[in-house]
């Protein structure tokens, strides 16, 4: 039934069905709702803190700032006895050899020379194990460092375990076979001496420290490789 409503007297129609439907579409909404709903929500609104920018700035910062407090590096560092302290001095630091992870360079001399130095320069009440995986990050460089840095976080809590993962990245099984089989097959250059052929044996030995070979076989190789006059001489 359609009723008529006056307003300044201006008479327009009314549909109760059109009435119904906008009384719901009104109630969804707070501000238009009844006084009741008006006053739940002013107590709402009371009661909660208010959210501003400066706010959301904070978290947000908050949420992408760096842990200060997490440990940066893969070796978790032993912890030193009672009443020892110990700082690398920047002097010990300058003398350690640098490896780069070039192909060629040879990582079981690099932890030879490392190992020297280190056992050189221990101070007092600080064991080899102590020193050495606090001086090993500052011994490598370019992409060496990078691997090092890019280790799972706690990782490495012993020397020897950080040797291992070392000579895995860098001393392969190729790598490996590769040496093996130049110190088997090792031959004396047309214009190499006796005693620059011996030098280079020993060196490429030392390359392999893991190679497998009896004393005897070693021998027998260097002998083999020899020159003519060279192999004559020593009959």
């Amino acid at each position: 039934m359609v009723k008529h409503r006056s307003i300044n007297q201006i008479t327009y129609q009314t549909n109760p069905e059109t009435e119904q439907a906008f009384e719901r579409f009104r109630n969804l909404f707070p501000n238009t709702s009844s006084e009741e709903s008006s006053s739940t929500s002013s107590y709402s609104s009371e009661n909660e803190e208010p959210i501003t920018m400066a706010q959301e700035t904070r978290t947000l910062r908050e949420l992408t700032a760096p842990n200060l407090n997490q440990q940066p590096l893969c070796i978790t560092f032993p912890t030193l006895n009672e009443g020892n302290t110990f700082e690398l001095k920047s002097g010990l630091i300058h003398l350690l050899p640098s490896f780069h992870g070039l192909r060629g360079e040879d990582p079981n001399k690099h932890l030879s020379e490392f190992h020297v130095m280190c056992t050189s320069m221990c101070p007092n009440g600080v064991t080899e194990e102590q020193i050495k995986l606090r001086a090993f990050p500052f011994s490598l460089k370019d992409t060496a460092k990078d691997w090092l840095f890019y280790l799972p976080s706690g990782s490495i809590d012993t020397w020897a375990a950080m040797k291992k993962a070392f000579l895995e990245r860098y001393y392969t099984a190729s790598v490996s076979s590769s040496i093996k089989k130049q110190i088997s097959n090792v031959e004396q250059n047309d214009d190499e001496s006796f005693y620059e052929y011996w030098e280079r044996f020993k060196k490429l030995c030392a390359s392999c420290p893991y190679h497998g070979y009896s004393e005897q076989d070693l021998i027998l190789y260097f002998y083999d490789g020899l020159c003519n006059d060279d192999r004559r001489m020593i009959n």
